[in-house]
């Protein structure tokens, strides 16, 4: 068995509250996944849904912790989880779409438990899964790429020729579909004809990747980005689907031999690899390597970034604002930042931010030569404000509930519900005074 861990903290990244580490509040005892956790998802509030290598999935209550459902049915990885919503002639119907490693796909209702619809002996296992609810249909990515109506029917299927298969699929405005596979992006057009059959078609495909793509997300309705194993970063047009703005993280040796330092050699693939990214619209927030790099949608341009923002590889992201963000790593940390504007040139800089990083507005053929982070103007830094501190495993992701919480999932077992500390105070205070008041006092 393992543990789900209901504790408080802040989580608002400002105050006291939020520089100290979050405290459990309560512990509980469930028989829950017996190995690492590596998804979760958010079904209507309060629910949640986690999954792991052990095929199991879980749905949970966020305000309680309490376990709701037990959904059991694949032998093998969860490899992909999703949620698609019906509407009939009197309610909206929300079930959990599941892939697995088994080769397999199911349908569950989340509300009983039960398994509804399931897909097997596939040709390969799914990695990716979208939903078009408009069109009331979803689309699973792997070695092919398939669409299916609500009932799971194969409407339209499409084979692809990468050695990876479909590893990230978004959509795009009307009607396209962007999937990425291997170093490549491609475009397909969704079409419905007059009698309700479905058909997909390729239609372009995107190779200014140099490496593996790892990230794929849209930005908003008219941008979509990526981001790969080497460090790229591409801005796309999303409905002409050209080359906007492309970022490369080099790394670079100082060439100032004159002062005393210690040399370093090239990185590890791993510390310039792309592992997530996410955005608000406004900037986007890389993970790459053990660091962070917040980028500007607006200016083109990187804003803030912090070379070493934890031990290891950093693998989960969230902004919560224009100036504030979340991150989680293979240490088992998750922390808190704050984008702040640099020391004045007479304040010396914290040790180790100015790393050996350097970014440049450059193109695969030829450009100028990248510019260093420090030369960059307007740069700002990214200041630690607070850790979450709980888990003993890597820390796979995380979801935000707004003031519900945040769930934590790790490869220690552990699902961790966290609270904001100070409204949990408040509440606390206020159903105290409610109760004095309803006895007439002390």
């Amino acid at each position: 068995s393992c543990l789900l861990v209901l504790g408080t903290g802040s989580l608002d990244g400002s105050g006291s509250e939020s520089n100290r580490p979050a405290k459990a509040e309560s512990c509980q005892s469930y028989n829950s996944q017996l190995r690492e956790i590596t998804l979760t998802f958010l079904l209507m509030l309060p629910r949640c849904a986690s999954a792991g290598d052990d095929g199991l999935v879980l749905v949970w209550n966020v305000e309680t912790g309490e376990r709701l459902q037990e959904l059991r049915g694949h032998s093998q990885q969860i490899t992909a989880i999703t949620t698609i919503t019906c509407k009939n002639e009197v309610t909206l119907n929300t079930s959990l779409i599941t892939a697995s490693s088994d080769r397999s796909l199911s349908l569950w209702d989340p509300d009983t438990g039960n398994r509804v619809q399931t897909i097997s002996d596939l040709h390969s296992s799914v990695k990716c899964l979208l939903v078009l609810e408009r069109l009331c249909v979803w689309l699973s990515g792997g070695e092919e790429l398939c669409v299916w109506n609500r009932d799971f029917q194969l409407q339209c299927q499409r084979p692809n020729h990468s050695d990876t298969g479909i590893t990230a699929l978004i959509e795009l405005p009307k009607n396209y579909i962007a999937a990425a596979m291997d170093k490549k992006i491609m475009i397909y057009s969704l079409t419905v004809s007059a009698d309700s059959s479905l058909s997909v078609a390729e239609i372009r495909c995107l190779s200014d990747h140099q490496d593996q793509i790892r990230a794929l997300i849209n930005v908003n309705d008219g941008l979509f980005a990526s981001g790969s194993h080497m460090g790229e970063l591409i801005l796309w047009n999303a409905t002409e689907w050209n080359l906007l703005a492309y970022e490369h993280i080099l790394w670079e040796e100082s060439q100032d031999y004159n002062q005393t330092e210690i040399r370093m050699g090239a990185p590890k693939p791993s510390e310039m690899s792309i592992q997530h990214l996410t955005t608000n619209g406004n900037l986007i927030l890389a993970a790459v390597g053990s660091g962070l790099y917040v980028y500007s949608v607006q200016t083109r341009s990187v804003v803030a970034y912090r070379k070493v923002a934890h031990d290891s590889n950093v693998l989960h992201t969230m902004l919560l604002s224009d100036c504030e963000l979340m991150s989680c790593s293979e240490d088992g940390s998750v922390r808190m930042w704050e984008i702040q504007d640099l020391p004045l040139p007479a304040e010396p800089a914290s040790s180790g931010f100015f790393g050996m990083w350097s970014f440049g507005r450059s193109n695969k053929q030829s450009g100028p030569p990248s510019k260093k982070v420090i030369d960059i103007p307007n740069i700002r830094m990214l200041e630690l404000t607070g850790d979450l501190i709980g888990h003993s495993g890597a820390v796979q992701m995380f979801v935000s509930f707004t003031e519900k919480g945040l769930v934590t999932c790790s490869a220690d077992h552990l699902l961790i519900l966290w609270k904001n500390g100070e409204r949990q105070s408040r509440l606390r205070s206020l159903a105290l005074f409610q109760k004095l008041e309803e006895r007439g006092g002390l």
